[in-house]
C-alpha cells in the first residue's frame, strides 16, 4: 500500500453508525429516558421486520400505514400503543434519516380512550397492604414497606423504586421525589407510621452497603457525569438506594457489575398475589395505590391544587379525573329507582300512627310499673311501634293515590288552618 492510499484511507470519512446505533444516539443526546430508548428501538426493529429487513429510507407513506394497519387490525393494539409505535417512527425519518417529508404529517393519529381508573376503599386498601406484608415476612424482601410508601405518598412505582438515601427527609418529615415523569422534582411527605419501619429498613440497607464496600463492587448508577464529576460519590451511603436488589446486576447502559434498585416486577407480582389473596374483584396494579391516595385524600376534604402537587401533575385537568371517580357509587346523586322502592314499600306496608304512638305511651308506662302489680287482663295487646308514618293496616278503604292520609298524635280539625301548610306546599319547600 502506497503513501497516497494510506492519505487517502486517513482522510476518508468513519462508517456511518448502523440503523439502531444512530437512533440510540439521537435518543441519547436528547436525553430521552431508558424506557422511551427500548420502547422506540422495539417499534423500528419490528417495522424493519414487517417489510422483510428493507432500509427504512426506501420505505414511505405506504409502507408505515400498512405497518401500523396491522398493528390496530391485525394485532388489535390499544390507541396508546399505536400512537407510540407511530411516535417511533416519527422520530426515526424526521431526527435519525433527517427525512422531513410532506406525508408524515398526513398520517392519522389515533383517538385516545378516556378511562377512569380503579380505585379502592380504605378497606381494601388495609386487606391488600396487609397480605403484602405477611408476603414480606414470608420471603424477605421490601415489597409491604414499598407498597405502603406508595399509598401514603402517592408516587409512582418507578419514582418509590428510585428513592435514594438522601432524598428521605427524617427531621422535616419529606420525601423529595427526583426526576419524576417529565423530568420534574417535587416534594411529598414522609408518613409519620413509616418513619420507624424506614429508620429500620436503613438500618439493614446500611449493612449491605458496607459488605457491598468491602467486596469490591462496583457504586450504585448515578446520573449524567457525576461519576466523573464526583468520583466517589457512586459507592457513598447518600447515593445509595433505598430499595436495592438482592443480587448485583449488570448495567444496560455501561455493562459495569453494580447492585441496582429493586426492580419493578418484583413489586407487581407480589402484588398481584396480595390482591388474588384479599378476594377483591377489581383489577388492581400497585398504581391504583396511587389512584386511591388521590381519591382518599379528596374524600378527606383537601382541595384539589394540593392533590395536584403531590401527584406532580402539570396540569389540574390530570387531577380532576378524581372528581370523577368520587361520584360514582351514588356519592353525589340518588338515583330515582330507590325514591320508586321506598314510595312502594311505604304504600304496601300502612301503620297509623296515632295507634302506634298509643300502644308505645302505654308500653313504657307498663315497664316503668312495679312487677308485683299485675297488668290487667282485659287490657288489648300493644301493637309493635314499627313504621309510624302512614295509615293503619287494617282499614278497608285503600289510601288515596297522590298522597297518604295525615297521620297525628290528635285529630285535627275538618277546615285546614290558615297556618297549617298543605302536604303540597310542604313539599315544594323542600324540593
Amino acid at each position: 500500500m502506497s503513501h497516497n492510499d494510506d492519505d487517502l484511507a486517513a482522510d476518508a470519512p468513519p462508517p456511518s453508525p448502523r440503523l439502531l446505533d444512530a437512533l440510540r444516539q439521537q435518543i441519547r443526546y436528547r436525553h430521552y429516558s431508558l424506557r422511551t430508548e427500548e420502547a422506540y428501538v422495539h417499534w423500528v426493529r419490528a417495522f424493519v421486520r414487517f417489510h422483510d429487513l428493507r432500509h427504512p429510507a426506501d420505505l414511505a407513506q405506504p409502507e408505515i400505514e400498512a405497518f401500523l394497519t396491522w398493528l390496530a387490525a391485525e394485532r388489535q393494539v390499544a390507541p396508546s400503543t399505536h400512537k407510540q409505535a407511530l411516535s417511533a417512527l416519527l422520530f426515526l425519518y424526521q431526527k435519525v434519516l433527517r427525512q422531513d417529508l410532506p406525508w408524515l404529517a398526513d398520517i392519522g393519529r389515533p383517538r385516545a380512550d378516556k378511562r377512569l381508573p380503579s380505585v379502592l376503599s380504605i378497606d381494601e386498601v388495609g386487606v391488600v397492604l396487609g397480605h403484602l406484608d405477611a408476603e414480606q415476612a414470608e420471603r424477605g424482601g421490601s415489597c409491604g414497606l414499598v407498597g405502603r410508601l406508595l399509598y401514603g405518598t402517592g408516587m409512582r412505582l418507578l419514582e418509590g423504586l428510585r428513592l435514594r438515601v438522601k432524598d428521605v427527609d427524617f427531621e422535616r418529615r419529606a420525601i423529595i421525589v427526583r426526576d419524576g415523569k417529565g423530568s420534574r422534582d417535587r416534594v411529598v411527605m414522609l408518613p409519620a407510621s413509616l418513619e420507624r419501619p424506614l429508620r429500620l429498613h436503613f438500618a439493614a440497607g446500611h449493612a449491605a452497603w458496607a459488605a457491598d464496600r468491602a467486596s469490591g463492587l462496583a457504586g450504585v448508577h448515578v446520573p449524567h457525569a457525576l461519576a466523573r464529576k464526583y468520583p466517589r460519590a457512586s459507592q457513598s451511603w447518600t447515593w445509595h438506594w433505598v430499595f436495592t436488589q438482592a443480587a448485583p446486576s449488570i448495567d444496560p447502559r455501561s455493562g459495569e457489575r453494580r447492585r441496582h434498585h429493586l426492580p419493578e416486577g418484583a413489586v407487581q407480582t407480589a402484588f398481584r398475589r396480595a390482591v388474588q389473596r384479599s378476594g377483591i374483584a377489581k383489577t388492581a396494579t400497585p398504581h391504583t395505590l396511587r389512584h386511591s391516595f388521590a381519591t382518599h385524600l379528596l374524600q378527606a376534604g383537601y382541595d384539589i391544587r394540593t392533590v395536584q402537587e403531590l401527584l406532580g401533575h402539570s396540569d389540574v385537568s390530570t387531577t380532576m379525573i378524581y372528581t370523577h371517580v368520587l361520584r360514582l357509587g351514588g356519592g353525589a346523586v340518588r338515583s330515582p329507582l330507590d325514591s320508586l322502592a321506598l314510595a312502594a314499600g311505604a304504600a304496601r306496608v300502612p301503620v297509623s300512627l296515632a295507634a302506634a304512638v298509643a300502644a308505645s305511651v302505654s308500653t313504657s308506662v307498663s315497664e316503668s310499673m312495679p312487677t308485683s302489680l299485675p297488668t290487667p287482663s282485659a287490657a288489648p295487646a300493644a301493637a309493635p311501634p314499627a313504621m309510624l308514618r302512614y295509615p293503619d293496616a287494617t282499614r278497608t278503604r285503600p289510601p288515596r293515590a297522590r298522597e297518604p292520609d295525615p297521620c297525628y298524635a290528635v285529630p285535627l280539625p275538618t277546615t285546614h288552618s290558615p297556618t297549617t301548610p298543605s302536604f303540597t306546599a310542604a313539599a315544594i319547600s323542600v324540593s
